[in-house]
């Protein structure tokens, strides 16, 4: 397969099938995880091919996507567009989190220092070639992962212990292999619905959680051009070379 500069994960089958109707490829095309499409975008004044790939849910597909993006196509910038759910009263909705640090959560170590496993699976993103203003109104965070929906029970423990104001499936696994790779990453995650103590406003209404999505998809895919853009401006004052 050939080399793409930026390739971008959606995780979620709702979140792929609302790019999908967004965007409308001509044509898409299967690989062993899922299937994928290239779609041109204006990235600072040119259209440029960009690889949109579902990646699937959790953790599992979330890695072995991550890695068979990374050595079948080779990007420059490896981009996770998608939802995770906030903790009411921490954060609002429809805020976008632009990741700095990935934590996965649900690991449960009874056999040594539980810290010390989850310490191995954090990963810290390099955001140096994205600077202010960004492209959009973010909130530069951490995000928490794991294989699970949020559990009301545990909001106060993953605020208290890791900072966390909203938390995802897939974007540790991603970041972990990303960062394995050294393959540049940025993840934008859309606030898509609220839980607090009381519960989620999207458990049992899938509905709710559908326009959530729609709306964080909708957004984060207008402003996706200017984040490349600014991304392709870093990485060619980085490789220029520097006069003698």
């Amino acid at each position: 397969m050939d080399a793409h500069p930026f390739v971008v994960l959606i995780s979620a089958n709702t979140e792929w099938r609302i790019v999908q109707e967004i965007l409308a490829p001509a044509r898409r095309e299967p690989y062993p995880l899922g299937e994928w499409f290239t779609q041109p975008l204006p990235i600072a004044g040119e259209s440029r091919d960009v690889l949109f790939v579902h990646g699937g849910w959790g953790k599992i597909a979330a890695a072995a996507s991550t890695q068979y993006v990374i050595d079948h196509w080779n990007p420059a910038l490896l981009v996770n567009l998608g939802t995770c759910g906030g903790f009411r009263g921490a954060v609002e909705k429809g805020t976008v989190l632009l990741v700095e640090k990935t934590i996965v959560y649900d690991i449960y170590e009874q056999m040594g220092d539980p810290e010390e496993h989850i310490a191995h699976y954090t990963s810290e993103l390099d955001l140096s070639p994205f600077s202010e203003p960004y492209p959009q109104p973010v909130v530069r965070t951490l995000l928490v992962s794991g294989d699970r929906d949020i559990r009301p029970e545990e909001i106060g423990e993953l605020r208290e212990r890791f900072g966390a104001i909203a938390a995802d499936w897939e974007s540790g696994a991603i970041a972990w292999v990303a960062t394995r790779n050294r393959v540049p990453l940025l993840i934008l995650r859309g606030v898509s619905d609220l839980v607090g103590e009381e519960g989620g406003e999207a458990y049992e209404n899938f509905s709710a959680f559908e326009e959530g999505t729609r709306q964080v998809m909708s957004n984060l895919l207008a402003h996706l051009p200017a984040w490349l853009a600014a991304f392709a401006r870093s990485h060619t004052q980085n490789t220029s070379p520097r006069p003698s």
